[in-house]
């Protein structure tokens, strides 16, 4: 059990953000005027075998999904004591619940009498979790509170008075929980500098709108690729992103083993003979945030003007060519009115059909692909793909493994 901290404390997010906004505004309007870009020192090669392998896949099932704080959802998700979710994406079953004293625990779903299910509902409100086996009930604090003829258990009930916890803290609006029961997670150190960063985004103020899933048959982190470059925007997305953002203008910033990235708007190159002080800086978070080791935090959307929040979690199947996609979108500052639903709505859907029809189908052709090549064979990451070069670097060095 852990108590909300947060590291946010007296940040303005609005002053933070704009001033993230205006740097990021000025550098994207210096690669508009110089015709450069952010890149990597060289290109990289990885192994094919980095996104086919199931020894590979197995592993990282483990040490980045098993042993790695991983995102479950916003703190405002849970906004009132008895809020709960389940989160059994990792391939654990885990009750994520608020208790009365306002702490966000996380339990395994599983009854300490013969292991069956507490909850059934994705999501919901509750004091009390009943076993439907045989109706032993825990508080929404994990204790055990009622076993029906518990007498005749003496002597066995020793261990099974509370459920299963797994580590579990919150940070600047967000739930994390590492899947591993009596595991350590020492979030700040997992965060870094990047905290700031998402602590600058004011999570806390964003309302739930829509949530759904986008499978792929894909590998996740060939998946997980496709946000991080923008240098396929003019093929892939002709008619969706390349009409209003550029291809080969990149703002990066690296916050090892997480990272911000900012593909430039067309709109900002009617600034680059426009003084400063005429420029109109935006308030709201933007640009896609990489929460190390499988969230992108996409602020923004494909319609110009509009800014909203929306979580990409990707989460790997048993097999390497599985993955499913948690995709849910937010309001920023909470829903408005019906029409502004609609809008975010809409947005959601939108977003949803790029990926779907035009992401995701690519990378299901591409991994297909990739499992008929030699494992020795490798895949290529350009200097303005530096994104994706930094993250396999991070996987490989959580998972002990050499990388390019």
């Amino acid at each position: 059990m852990t108590m909300i901290i947060d590291r946010s404390a007296g940040i303005d997010p609005v002053e933070a953000t704009r001033k993230q906004r205006l740097d990021y505004m000025r550098r994207a309007v210096s690669h508009l005027k110089n015709k450069t870009s952010d890149l990597a020192d060289a290109p990289m090669a990885n192994p094919v075998s980095v996104y086919t392998d199931p020894g590979r896949h197995a592993l990282e099932r483990q040490k980045l999904f098993r042993e790695t704080p991983i995102l479950v959802c916003l703190s405002k998700d849970l906004g009132e004591p008895g809020a709960f979710t389940l989160f059994d994406e990792t391939g654990v079953p885990i009750l994520v619940v608020r208790g009365k004293d306002g702490a966000v625990r996380a339990f395994m779903n599983v009854c300490r009498h013969r292991g069956a299910a507490l909850t059934h509902e994705r999501q919901g409100k509750a004091t009390r979790f009943t076993c439907w086996f045989h109706g032993w009930t825990y508080s929404n604090e994990g204790k055990l509170i009622g076993a029906p003829q518990g007498e005749s258990f003496a002597g066995e009930m020793a261990g099974r008075d509370h459920l299963i916890e797994f580590p579990c803290e919150e940070r600047h609006g967000m739930v994390f929980v590492v899947a591993t029961p009596g595991a350590k997670m020492d979030l700040d150190a997992h965060l870094g500098a990047f905290g700031d960063v998402l602590a600058a985004m004011d999570l806390q103020q964003c309302e739930k709108v829509k949530s759904g899933t986008l499978p792929v048959a894909s590998n996740w982190k060939y998946a997980l690729d496709t946000y991080g470059e923008g240098y396929h925007f003019a093929t892939l997305h002709p008619q969706t992103i390349s009409p209003n953002t550029r291809n080969d203008v990149v703002v990066y910033d690296h916050f090892d083993p997480h990272h911000r990235v900012g593909f430039a708007e067309r709109a900002l190159e009617e600034l680059v003979d426009t003084p400063e002080s005429e420029w109109e800086v935006r308030t709201e978070p933007s640009g896609i945030h990489y929460l190390f080791p499988n969230t992108i935090l996409f602020a923004g959307s494909i319609t110009p003007g509009k800014m909203y929040l929306t979580t990409f979690r990707h989460f790997p199947g048993e097999t390497p060519g599985e993955t499913v996609t948690h995709k849910t979108v937010y309001a920023y500052g909470g829903v408005k009115s019906p029409e502004h639903r609609a809008e975010v709505e809409a947005a959601y859907d939108g977003v949803a059909h790029v990926v779907a029809t035009e992401d995701y189908v690519v990378a299901a052709e591409g991994w297909r692909n990739l499992t008929m090549l030699s494992p020795e064979d490798t895949v290529v990451y350009g200097r303005q793909e530096v994104a994706l070069q930094n993250t396999h670097r991070a996987i490989a060095r959580v998972l002990g493994l050499n990388s390019a």
